[in-house]
């Protein structure tokens, strides 16, 4: 622990008395511990502590009006929809980063909202998680930096941001959970880091916890990540909220670091702390200390005055953060930008008429408007022959509609095909099947591409896809997911009004095969096993040498810069950009370090981001660009001293366009000590980085300890501890619980509402405990022994249980009426 984690430490240890604690009972204390409701703290009136409000919001504030959901179900008051996390991070600018920010924490500070629960930056491990739309990048560097310009912004206003979801939440599947099994370097250079320059360059206010555990524990209870790491190690004195419904042991979570639970559990929680107090198992020091965290909260959001909105302004903002997001993937024959002289253009694909501009879920914003691809096409002065839709959502077959398309096709010179991922495909609670394209949508792309037309494909996701038509179109261009103003924004880039300055966050594979967790990924029930450790995104496949479709970094643009003069020592580097094109346009300047023999015979990635900068450029104009390195840029994880510690020797410090276009090198000497954790002979498969195929017994040796148990048990009845997707296959009552709710999620996919279809396969994942704690005082804990029962095959003993609670609590409730 260094000096100035000592100090902290102290600290903590002896705050000031908040007098308004001192003034509380213990009841009123342990109160605080949870909401009153779904969105809002409780107040303690008589000492003049003000109820807070906390809502959803990492690219757009969800504030509900009416009936409070965590999932999108019902709707919002009108709010600027920004681009997704995902989208924002091919800009890869920090000041617009801020600027969107700040613009999130005045629509909040408006609307009297004291904590935004945002910006999401795990890291994107696999291209099929659920939530990848709402994470920033697979890079720890990128993520955090990009996360704290955020949390400034929002905070600039007088609001708390929120960076979510402390750690590891990697992927939907079973996620309340899950045991996230990962080895200490993993979890440090890759899960923590972001949090880290987060939480140290963003003073953020708040944290929330992740629903699933973390090696074994809870992340909400998980002392080691809670206490050690993030006030210890970190110095965040702010406060941390639990995921909604994601609490476990809420006596445990106290003690770790957590004051207070969201949604309300109508006193359940409350008086279990309170109890732990009174019985001498909770130190009632531990809950002043959560408490103050409480007040500090409340005092550092206490605003001064309503600020204006202006949502035009807003608007014009999204779109800007639109346009620089948009990446130009390839445009090999030149085809973009359009122009007069590109003839007659049709437009095909229902996402220009309906664009897919956000995903789903508890970010789902209701925006104040809505500009679509294909009416600013039509007003962008190009020769737009006609749209047809193509395809319908959600791979439903219409021969129809394909043959307009085609129809129309052959009358253009230039097709723009807009493609993508439906609604149904990315969301909150649901991890994706595969990485493809509706088939319907492949089906179109092929019978264009055989007419001999021009086409440039425009698509749409919050994720990598695989697109196996890339090679045969004449122009890919990834819209991400561009919030409320993508429709100027893509028009703007295909006709060059706007320069393409948009670079990969992510590393768009050729195949879902070639992603090195894809042999298990969300495919077991009680753990998922991080095998690739550190070999994840780029890492992973130029240690291997693996043939991408676009790497991590990549974006192409309308003009060209060259790179000079690259100077570099320990702290920083300085290169000259210039760009040498005859239009203006945005580059960022990627600086990679190559450590000494990093990729032969060591347990490290061959290169990795250590820094970065965007410049714009006018045509002949020359600029030097000085980038710092991130605190950690030669550094590995000391497993041995659970440290950061640097390997001396001559590092290569690399300057690109991306992972794999590296322009210019330059060597810097740097001093440490000899490091075991990268020469490790007894980790073949960690030091070749061949890790898709990693056996128990190296991974056992990674971590340092026996794997756990990777399926549920089968021979015990569940308890509360349990989830309910548990129930399958258990036969009677618990079965055809399992088959109602899988068949109701189907039925709504049918039904045309994937949202509500997959907030429903939502309730599967739900620890049996939450049914009382979330139900809002209607379950007891009794009445939940008796739904235990049913569910464990003594279905009528379960019902007389239940039937009684419920009888008793009734009973209870109206002797306390007439009281």
């Amino acid at each position: 622990m260094t000096d100035v984690d000592t100090r902290q430490h102290r600290n903590r240890e002896n705050p000031p008395v908040d007098p308004r604690r001192s003034r509380m009972t213990l009841a009123e204390k342990a109160s605080l511990m949870s909401g009153a409701n779904f969105w809002n703290t409780k107040p303690v009136d008589r000492l003049g502590i003000p109820s807070i409000m906390l809502t959803d919001g990492p690219h757009g504030l969800r504030k509900q009006g009416g009936a409070a959901d965590h999932l999108g179900l019902n709707a919002s008051l009108p709010a600027t929809c920004f681009p997704t996390a995902a989208t924002l991070a091919n800009t890869w600018d920090v000041d617009l980063l801020g600027r969107v920010g700040a613009a999130l924490g005045a629509e909040a500070a408006a609307e009297k909202v004291s904590v935004l629960l945002g910006p999401g930056l795990n890291i994107k491990r696999n291209p099929l998680g659920g939530r990848s739309f709402e994470y920033f990048s697979e890079d720890p560097v990128l993520s955090g930096t990009l996360a704290a310009a955020m949390i400034r912004g929002i905070q600039s206003r007088g609001v708390a941001a929120c960076p979510k979801h402390f750690a590891v939440n990697s992927q939907e599947t079973h996620r309340m959970s899950i045991d996230e099994v990962v080895d200490e370097r993993a979890l440090h250079e890759l899960y923590l880091e972001g949090f880290r320059i987060a939480i140290t360059q963003g003073d953020a206010w708040t944290l929330m916890s992740s629903y699933n555990k973390v090696n074994g524990t809870y992340a909400n209870e998980n002392r080691e990540l809670l206490d050690d790491i993030l006030r210890r190690r970190w110095g965040f004195d702010g406060l941390v909220v639990t995921d909604w419904g994601g609490n476990n042991d809420r006596v445990a979570g106290v003690v770790a670091g957590n004051a207070l639970e969201m949604p309300s559990t109508d006193g359940v929680t409350d008086r279990e702390v309170l109890h732990a107090v009174e019985r001498g198992e909770l130190d009632e020091s531990i809950l002043d200390a959560r408490v103050d965290e409480v007040l500090a909260l409340i005092d550092r959001t206490t605003p001064t005055e309503t600020p204006a909105v202006d949502h035009d302004r807003h608007h014009e903002l999204a779109i800007e953060a639109a346009r620089r997001s948009i990446v130009l993937a390839s445009n090999d024959r030149g085809t973009l930008p359009l122009g007069p002289a590109s003839g007659r253009v049709a437009v095909i694909g229902d996402f220009a008429a309906r664009p897919r501009y956000q995903g789903a879920g508890s970010s789902l914003v209701n925006p104040t408007r809505v500009d679509a691809p294909l009416d600013a096409l039509r007003d962008s002065g190009l020769d737009i022959i006609g749209y047809e839709a193509g395809f319908r959502r959600r791979d439903i077959a219409s021969r129809r509609l394909r043959a307009r398309a085609v129809r129309l096709a052959k009358r253009a010179d230039v097709v723009l095909l807009f493609v993508g991922l439906d609604e149904s495909a990315e969301a909150e609670a649901v991890d994706r099947a595969h990485m493809r394209l509706a088939g319907n949508q492949l089906e179109l792309a092929r019978e264009l591409i055989a007419l001999g037309v021009r086409v440039v494909a425009v698509v749409a996701g919050g994720a990598p896809v695989e697109l196996p038509f890339a090679d045969d179109v004449d122009a890919v261009v990834l819209g991400y997911l561009g919030g409320q103003g993508l429709g100027p924004a893509i028009a703007d880039v295909l006709t060059g009004r706007a320069n393409p300055g948009g670079r990969l966050a992510e590393t768009y594979p050729l195949r879902y095969a070639d992603v090195p967790s894809a042999a298990s990924f969300a495919r077991t029930e009680a753990t998922s096993e991080h095998r690739e450790s550190i070999y994840l995104g780029y890492r992973y496949y130029d240690k291997v040498g693996a043939p991408v479709r676009y790497p991590f970094g990549h974006g192409l643009s309308y003009t060209s810069f060259a790179y000079s003069d690259l100077r570099a020592d320990a702290a920083s580097a300085r290169v000259t950009v210039t760009n040498t094109g005859d239009r203006a346009g945005h580059e960022t300047v990627q600086l990679y370090v190559e450590a000494p023999d990093a990729a032969r015979g060591q347990f490290r990635a061959p290169r990795e981001l250590g820094g970065f900068a965007t410049v714009r450029l006018d045509p002949g104009e020359s600029a030097t660009v000085e980038v710092r390195f991130a605190d950690h840029a030669f550094h590995v994880f000391d497993t041995g001293a659970h440290e950061w510690r640097i390997a001396p020797g001559a590092y290569a410090v690399l300057a690109g366009a991306s992972s794999r276009d590296i322009r210019l090198r330059a060597d810097v000497v740097i001093d440490g000590e000899p490091l075991a954790v990268c020469d490790a002979p007894a980790l073949p498969h960690y030091t070749s980085g061949r890790v898709d195929d990693v056996p128990d017994d190296e991974y056992a040796a990674l971590l340092g300890r026996a794997l756990p148990t990777a399926t549920w048990p089968t021979d015990r009845p569940l308890t509360r501890d349990d989830i309910i997707a548990q129930t399958k296959g258990r036969g009677g009552f618990a079965s055809v619980l399992h088959t109602l709710i899988e068949t109701t999620s189907r039925a709504l996919m049918l039904l045309g509402r994937p949202h509500a279809a997959n907030n429903v396969r939502f309730v599967l994942d739900l620890p049996f405990r939450s049914v009382e704690r979330m139900s809002g005082g209607r379950v007891d804990a009794d009445m939940l022994d008796g739904f235990l029962l049913m569910v464990n095959g003594r279905f009528l003993r379960g019902i007389r249980h239940a039937w009684s609670a419920w009888r008793t609590r009734r009973t209870e409730a109206r002797v306390a009426g007439e009281n």
